[in-house]
This record gives C-alpha cells, structure tokens and sequence, in this order.
C-alpha cells in the first residue's frame, strides 16, 4: 500500500562537455533519496535531465562543425555521454527531460506568453555584464575582482533588447518564504541569498528573461528575434516534466508541488529567489524545499572543466565498482557542505568501511554458519546478557536512520548504520563463536550468537539498499534472507530473519585494494584522459590576429588595488604621450616595487572595462605554466609604443 507521493529532482545538467564526478554526486544523492522513499512505500518520481540551450552550446557546436542539436545529441546519447553515465551509475530516475523536448519548448512559449500577457514580462535594454561559461548577467558591484562571483571567470560588456521578468514585485513575498519557512535549506544559505540578492543596494533586480544575440533556444512566439533566456526555460523543466502546459504527461496534479529540488549551492538563487517569483506570477504552488548541497572541491577549488581538475566517474566506476564509488560520495562528505575530493580517500574509505567492517562481517558470519552448522543454521535458544547492546542497536537502527535521511543527511544516516556493523564485529570478539563451537553442549548459544549476526546485517542491509543496491541483493543471498526479510517494515524490528536459515557463503563482495599500485594507475589513466579531450583550439586567419596590437609599455608606477587581492594598477608609457592605466590579477606574483621602470608587453586596442570599479585599458601579457605566472619583460632597450610584428 502507497505511503503517498514523492517527487523529487536533480538540476537538469548543461551538456556543454562531458560530466564530471561532481554531477554524479548531485544524481547519486538524488537516487539514494528516491530509493529510499520507495523503500519506505511512497510512490516516487525522480527527474534528470539536460538543459540544451544557450549562447555557449552554440559557440561550441560551431567550434565542432555541427549543428547545436547534433553537439548535443552526442553529449546526452552518444558513447559515455550522460545517458550511459547514469545508467552506468545505476540512477533509477523515473523520467529524463532535455529542454529541445519538443513538448517542453512548446510548454515554455506558452509560459512566456502568459506571463506577458499579465505584465510580468516587459520589454527593456540590457546593459551590465554577462558570463558565458556561467549563462549570468552581473552589476559592476556583484562582481569580484571584476570577475564573474560564481566562477571566477571573465566577463563581457552586454547590451541588447531584452525582455525581463519583474522579479522585483515578488521580492518580499519571496523575503518571507525564505526568512519565515523552511523552503531553502540547509538554513546557513538563506542569509546569503537575502542580503545578497534582496537585502542589497537597489533591492532584488527584474531577470533578463530573453536574448538577441544568439539564436540556440526557445523562440519567443510573438517575437522571434527572441529567444527565450536560460533560467525561465530550464526552471519550467520541473513542471513541463509532469505535463504543464503540454499534452505529453498527465501526472502534474499527482506529484506537484515537487517536495525537494537538489541543486549545487552555485545555482541556489535561481532556484530560492527566482524559481518561487515564477511561479508566484502564474498563481502555482511552490515546491515544499530547494536543498542546495556543496561543490567536490580538489585542493581547495570547486571541480571544473575549464580548469581541468576534473574526475572522470567512468574510471572510477570501472575499477572500484559502481556501488563502492556511489557509497564514497555519500558516506564521506556532509551533504550540505563541500567536501575535499582525493584518490587517497576514496580508497581508504573503501578498504576500512566497505572491506574490513561490512564485508568482513558479512563473510565472517556466513562462514562460520557454513563451519560450525553445514550452512544451515538450527533454531535458536540461549541468550545472554552480552547480546542486549548489539539487539538493541539493531532493533533501534531504523528510527534513527530514517531521522537523518528526513534531513537529508546521508552522512549521518550511514554513519549511524556503520556504528552498528562496528558493533557487531566487537561482538563476535566479545562472544568468541570459535571457542564456543569446541564445546557441543553450547551449540545453542553458538547458533544464537551466528543468527544475531545475520540478523543484524539483515537490518543493516535494507537499510544500505539506497546507496549500494546491487552490493546489497549480494548480502542478502549470502544471509539467506528471503524477499520479505528485504523490506523498510522488517527492519523495524530485531528477530525478523525465519529459523533454519541456510546461508550461501560467496566472494568478497568488497575485496581490499593495494592502495599504493592503484593510486598510481589512477594517476596514470586520469592523465590521459584529459590529454585526450583537450581542447582544439580553433584557428584564425592572419587578418584575424593582425587585428590584436601588441605594444611595448614602460612602467611607470604600480600599485595594488583597494580591497582586492588579486589586482595590481599599473599606470603605462605607451608612447603615445598619455599615460594609460591597466589593471592585472597577478599580486599573488609580483611586488608592486618590483615592477617599476621594467618594459613590459601589453595589448592596447582592448575596449576599456571597469575593474573593482576602476578603468582597465588594455591587457598585459604573462606566460602561465601550472601554478606559476610571469610576466613578459622586453629589453629596456625597446622604447614605448614599440609593435610586435
């Protein structure tokens, strides 16, 4: 009998490249939530998806040769691309949407039209700064060190016709969803999203909500120079996905309101602030939570494929396991916080958790079933008080695994289930079945013990299902556990698994790894494969780069730049008779002092562009090898103004 309704989703992922380990950790989440509500009896909807348009997938199909549709056909469906990745990965997403879903494009121009019609939507003009790789518009004031805040990346000068979504008049509706209710979570990311985005200077800002300079996306129906701009577009997916203003699904009224949206903490104010605005202007009810969990971050930086710190789940997936990799990124770090991904850990987690505490007690307590009783254990008889602790963190297991899953938690609901694994190894210790077995007359102590241990992982396997499910059917048939012992009910309660259980000792379902010979495969295999998807890059023609004008630039004063740690000003002899100012991110390099009087290379017919709300004219130029940078300095024999040729 259904426990009620469960719909939950991941962001829908932007197919501009290959994912990466940080997105499978966001989808495997994801799943282990849907598995678990399904465990529990809800009836569960689990979407994914990709979000297909935008001005960067149109710049890099044309960098590839192919049409925006064939790029990214061949991320989604192609080899390894996201569809195999998920099916690798195991992810039981009920339905998978792709925004150049016929339906969603005709449902999101539908949309566009209402809220125009309502005078939410109105037509204006974009000025400010815009992101590509981030698909974000910024002020000046939002920006850090003059970059974009989320990525760290350059930005652009944009000015174009726009159409714009009056966010500004749900701003204290949206105020007060944050402040009063528990919708955004974890708690600590509701500050940031008030003071930042509502609290701040000139209030919550109107939302670009189309484009004119590129053509990828959605077609605004009543004016076609328009297409539709990537936030409503993809927001919609969680609805369109159900059948909202389409014919395609029939299910909105079954599982809307969504009860959690999991996104990564960079797109939570899209979700917090914009998302419940959209909906609040069509008079739809708003999703019950957003969770905004943390990045996988390498030595202290967020994953990313521009930086090329990347981690291929393929190669993980295929040497450790599917299960052993989906248990890693769940038991290691804390959901809502980012977490330090390494070679060095994933493997350590492996071998203690996964090998020496369960498999070790899953393969200790079949073997000596099989030992002491042929594999078929006889009915119980003799307790002893030394059982009482193990039984009653057994029996109570559940309740208090179910308690941190609620919260989403996963870290904790595993580490309280491994508390128990961990207890019941100490018990095989403490009660010494090998000692017991050389007695005949205490074979029925002997076959209590064994059978508090079968039961035991019993319940620690149905409650292991969302995270390790293969791994887990493994357990079962190796305890003898019967169909209906594998439910959320029988482990409510400790002395479920039926007498006379024949068990059926297998492989180690968890062998150890030599961690020393696998790090270095791992940074043998993970090499090459960013050796092999480097980018080309694409060629110019000599008028092209006879455009760009390379000038030979004394300094004449430099100084770092007020509130900014990356920035230096330098003021220039360009040999033009003026001085012009450029400002650079490499403090962390060089010494204003240091500097002075030096001839450096710069490009000099860059437009102009505010930085930390000063003007950069121009950019000098460095050399960049792994982490370290230096300038270009030219003879000082080479007078100002001087041209490269």
């Amino acid at each position: 009998m259904s426990k009620g309704t469960y719909y939950i989703t991941t962001p829908i992922y932007y197919p501009s490249d290959k994912l990466h380990i940080g997105h499978a950790y966001c989808t495997v989440a994801t799943d282990a939530m849907a598995r678990y509500k399904r465990l529990t009896g809800c009836e569960v909807m689990f979407l994914t998806g990709t979000d297909e348009h935008g001005q960067k997938i149109e710049d890099k199909a044309k960098a590839a040769g192919v049409s925006p549709q064939q790029f990214v056909d061949n991320i989604v469906k192609g080899e390894r691309g996201i569809l195999d990745l998920w099916k690798l990965m195991n992810i039981s997403n009920d339905r998978f949407i792709r925004t150049t879903d016929d339906y969603h494009v005709k449902s999101i121009q539908r949309i566009f039209r209402r809220m125009y019609e309502n005078g939410d939507i109105y037509k204006g003009k974009y000025v400010g700064k815009y992101c590509k790789p981030c698909e974000s518009f910024w002020t000046e004031s939002q920006l850090v060190d003059g970059k974009c805040p989320d990525c760290g990346g350059e930005v652009q000068d944009a000015e174009e016709e726009a159409y714009f979504f009056r966010a500004s008049k749900y701003a204290q509706r949206v105020r007060k969803l944050l402040t009063e209710t528990d919708f955004l979570q974890p708690a600590s990311r509701v500050n940031e999203m008030v003071n930042n985005f509502i609290d701040c200077e000139g209030g919550l800002q109107d939302l670009c909500v189309s484009r004119t300079s590129f053509k990828w996306g959605v077609p605004v129906d009543f004016d076609e120079k328009h297409v539709v701009y990537v936030w409503l577009d993809a927001l919609f997916n969680y609805m369109t996905a159900l059948g909202f203003e389409n014919d395609r699904y029939d299910d909105l009224d079954k599982f809307w309101p969504a009860d959690v949206h999991f996104v990564g903490k960079e797109i939570v104010r899209f979700h917090a602030i914009y998302w419940p605005a959209f909906l609040m202007s069509l008079d739809l009810p708003l999703p019950k939570h957003v969770y905004g969990h943390g990045w996988l971050v390498m030595d202290g930086g967020k994953m990313s494929k521009s930086k090329g710190n990347v981690v291929d789940p393929y190669i993980l997936a295929e040497r450790f396991g599917v299960d052993a990799l989906r248990f890693f990124l769940l038991r290691t770090f804390p959901f809502g916080s980012d977490g330090n991904f390494s070679n060095e850990l994933l493997i350590n987690t492996i071998n203690v958790d996964l090998a020496n505490d369960l498999g070790n007690l899953v393969s200790r307590s079949a073997a000596m079933v099989e030992k002491y009783f042929g594999g078929t254990l006889p009915k119980t008889g003799v307790s002893e008080d030394i059982d009482g602790e193990l039984v009653s963190m057994a029996g109570t297991l559940r309740g208090r695994y179910e308690a941190q899953m609620e919260k989403f938690q996963f870290q904790n609901a595993l580490e309280e289930v491994f508390k128990v694994i961990a207890r019941a190894n100490k018990y095989i210790d403490e009660t010494g079945p090998w000692i017991l077995a050389k007695d005949e007359s205490r074979k029925g102590r002997l076959a209590t013990v064994l059978y508090n241990l079968l039961e035991t992982v019993r319940i620690c396997a149905v409650l292991l299902t969302p995270f390790m499910p293969d791994s887990v059917e493994k357990i079962f048939t190796q305890i003898g556990a019967s169909e209906d012992e594998q439910t959320w009910d029988s482990a409510e309660t400790f002395g479920v698994l039926h007498d006379g259980v024949t068990v059926c000792k297998g492989d180690a379902i968890f062998p150890r790894i030599d961690a020393k010979k696998e790090l270095e495969e791992l940074d043998r295999l993970q090499e090459a494969a960013k050796a092999a998807v480097k980018p080309a890059i694409p060629p110019v023609t000599i008028e092209e780069f006879a455009k760009v004008k390379l000038q030979a630039c004394k300094v004449i004063s430099c100084e770092n730049v007020p509130k900014s740690d990356k920035l230096l000003k330098f003021t220039l002899d360009d040999g033009s008779g003026r001085e012009r100012q450029i400002l650079s991110g490499i403090a962390k390099y060089y010494k204003p002092g240091e500097l002075v009087g030096k001839t450096v290379l710069a490009c000099t017919n860059l437009p102009p562009r505010k930085m930390m709300g000063q003007e950069s004219c121009g950019m000098i130029i460095s050399a960049v090898s792994g982490d370290d940078l230096k300038l270009v300095i030219l003879d000082d024999g080479i007078p100002a103004g001087a041209e490269l040729c």
